[in-house]
């Protein structure tokens, strides 16, 4: 089968095509065709091994996984010794958590590729392969930001710095299917695209700062990871919960883990969870209802996936950038 492989760590250069042996499933897995995967900030920083001490999961010298991709969705092609959820013939999406050398999820670059059943759910009818393969780590995040670390009731008002990210776009449709009122920050080629999912107000940081004058929040979702703790405390209502989804130095989550609690004001780093078909189930109904959609900024051919890391590296995709299989035909 043909995969994007690499063998050290830098640019988006590393990336080639080649022919590899496909993987066998084991017991509890199953191997899907992939039709479609999707790229997160977590593939590029795993081949670019930043920040360093990523290397201690996924290689000191060189990678452990030599295939990127944690997302995928596709087809089921066989069935390992003790998988009973999934049959050949279905169509799946998820997370290909720890599937890979030191529990990392890889190998979604690929044609096919080998996946625990427990980190999968059945393709939403209402989405396409494509669509589907852009949910898993992204949207099970914003689903644990908004749900689970914000607690975030009917009628609250949130903030979301990164609105129009992979994260953010999530967090935005989640944050309006749970009754919130949504204030969604981007920039200025975001605009649009946050608009479309349903924010209630919008902030262009590039023409306004997003925490300047007196308005306040019950909580503040920070998944571009560039409000300093001062800045959120100004964002809050008393009592109110920032989450920061992810860090962006180590001074950054040092300083977030350290705010803790002061007059009432809280905030938490986010770490997402295990990946797990339950929360693939709750964005299952969402996306049947229509309360969630997918913002896509581009899509690749396998072939292409070193331009595909490139505009991830980038930082400004408007939406999620996907890798497609050629149609989803049969490959060997």
């Amino acid at each position: 089968m043909r995969a994007a492989v690499y063998f050290k760590y830098g640019s988006p250069d590393r990336i080639s095509i080649a022919g590899v042996e496909k993987p066998t499933p084991k017991a509890g897995e199953v191997l899907v065709q992939v039709r479609a995967a999707s790229l997160n900030a977590y593939d590029w920083r795993l081949l670019e091994a930043d920040p360093f001490f990523t290397r201690f999961l996924s290689g000191l010298l060189k990678p452990k996984n030599n295939i990127l991709g944690a997302d995928i969705a596709g087809v089921v092609v066989a069935v390992g010794d003790g998988a009973a959820r999934f049959k050949v013939g279905d169509e799946v999406y998820g997370s290909l958590e720890g599937c890979g050398k030191g529990g990392l999820a890889a190998g979604g670059f690929a044609e096919y590729a080998c996946a625990k059943e427990s980190a999968l759910a059945p393709k939403p009818n209402a989405l396409s392969f494509e669509e589907s393969a852009a949910l898993p780590m992204a949207a099970v995040t914003a689903l644990q930001a908004v749900r689970d670390s914000a607690k975030l009731q009917h009628g609250q008002s949130v903030l979301i710095n990164g609105a129009s990210g992979g994260v953010g776009m999530f967090a935005v449709q989640i944050a309006k299917a749970y009754g919130a009122q949504v204030t969604g920050v981007c920039s200025t080629g975001g605009i649009e695209t946050v608009r479309s999912l349903g924010a209630d107000r919008l902030i262009d940081y590039m023409k306004e700062n997003a925490v300047d004058g007196d308005k306040q929040y019950d909580v503040v979702i920070d998944v571009a990871a560039t409000l300093s703790v001062k800045d959120c405390r100004r964002a809050l209502k008393p009592n109110g919960v920032c989450v920061v989804v992810g860090f962006s130095t180590i001074r950054h989550l040092v300083s977030c883990n350290l705010a803790g609690r002061s007059d009432g004001k809280k905030i938490i780093i986010c770490t997402s969870n295990s990946k797990n078909s339950d929360d693939l189930l709750e964005l299952n109904k969402l996306a049947e209802a229509g309360r969630l959609k997918v913002a896509i900024d581009s899509r690749y051919n396998l072939n292409k996936t070193a331009e595909a890391m490139r505009r991830i590296e980038s930082g400004h995709p408007k939406g999620k950038i996907i890798i497609t299989m050629e149609g989803g035909r049969p490959v060997t």
